[in-house]
């Protein structure tokens, strides 16, 4: 069997214990902490007073983190009414503030996702190529069981070598039954899941799809078909469109929440490997940009780390 997780990440605390939601997600986002909180924090210590200088320079780090141009006049639009709100004077007083300025912004995008209105509740995944989208298949199976649903596996990545297989591995690793064809295309596979989810009573239906660059219009084209097959097997479904992005990609991610969105129409993000980069500031620049839900987040390789997105946490584990 394939594997999956080889990561020298601590899991546990000093005691042995396993780490909180709270302390992973802080762990998991310290690349972007060191390079966002660092300088801002030098920044705050370096200056007595709350001048136009330290707001020039406050700029100039947050985009250098990929917040955004969009995102980060809005953090210091906020940032200037609650220095003249609650008559701050130290620059030292600012860094929580700034905490509650990104907290605003992102709330927006914090929506959790509910999969109580439909049985089976069939989530079709996409993105580009190497974004994350069969791992996070894998991750959703663990998830979705801990709350003692059901779930089915689609391998609709029909495209990419080993594709099937990685998912087949996924299915087994958790329990799960993937539904698998050979010489089949990706909508036929995913058709034949719903109706075998249906038959078995199961509540998720996971369908993956082969990843594509929203450039590639006819593999885009080809994407619409596969949800428009997915609704011929279950009228209403997909229920959920997830987009899959890398954080590693930063500002580049927006452009690919456009085309996809703009394509498919998509209701929830799933943001990976956002502890391998020091770009995760641009999950503020999509609550600006495009502010599509963040269904979840990922911050490390193991099962457990892909966390529905909570805007508190998130600002907590960068700014607290």
């Amino acid at each position: 069997m394939l594997s999956f997780f080889k990561s020298d990440k601590k899991t546990s605390n000093s005691t042995g214990q396993p780490l909180s939601l709270a302390a992973r997600l802080k762990q998991g986002l310290q690349r972007t902490r060191d390079h966002l909180n660092r300088p801002i924090a030098e920044l705050f210590g370096s200056h007595a007073a709350i001048d136009a200088e330290l707001y020039e320079e406050l700029e100039a780090i947050l985009l250098t983190s990929d917040v955004g141009v969009d995102a980060t006049q809005f953090l210091l639009d906020d940032l200037r009414q609650r220095v003249k709100r609650e008559k701050l004077t130290d620059a030292g007083q600012l860094r929580a503030a700034l905490q509650q300025s990104l907290q605003a912004l992102l709330t927006i995008l914090q929506q959790p996702l509910d999969t109580a209105p439909h049985t089976p509740f069939v989530i079709m995944l996409a993105g580009v190529n190497g974004a994350g989208k069969t791992t996070t298949i894998g991750k959703l199976a663990h998830y979705f069981q801990a709350q003692g649903k059901s779930v089915l596996l689609a391998a609709g990545d029909t495209f990419r070598a080993a594709a099937r297989e990685q998912l087949v591995a996924w299915g087994e690793r958790n329990n799960v039954a993937v539904i698998t064809q050979e010489g089949s295309d990706s909508a036929a596979v995913i058709f034949d899941a719903i109706h075998a989810a249906k038959a078995r009573g199961i509540d998720i239906v996971l369908a993956d799809t082969a990843g594509r660059l929203p450039t590639q219009l006819h593999l885009m084209e080809e994407l619409k078909k596969v949800k428009r097959v997915i609704a011929k097997a279950d009228a209403g479904a997909p229920h959920e469109v997830l987009l899959v992005l890398d954080a590693n990609t930063g500002q580049n991610g927006l452009s690919q929440v456009k085309s996809f969105d703009d394509a498919l129409g998509v209701t929830g993000l799933v943001v990976t490997k956002l502890d391998g980069t020091a770009k995760g500031g641009m999950i503020a620049a999509i609550a600006k940009t495009r502010p599509i839900p963040v269904r979840f987040i990922g911050v490390g390789e193991a099962q457990d780390d892909l966390q529905p997105f909570s805007a508190a946490e998130f600002a907590e584990a960068l700014f607290g």
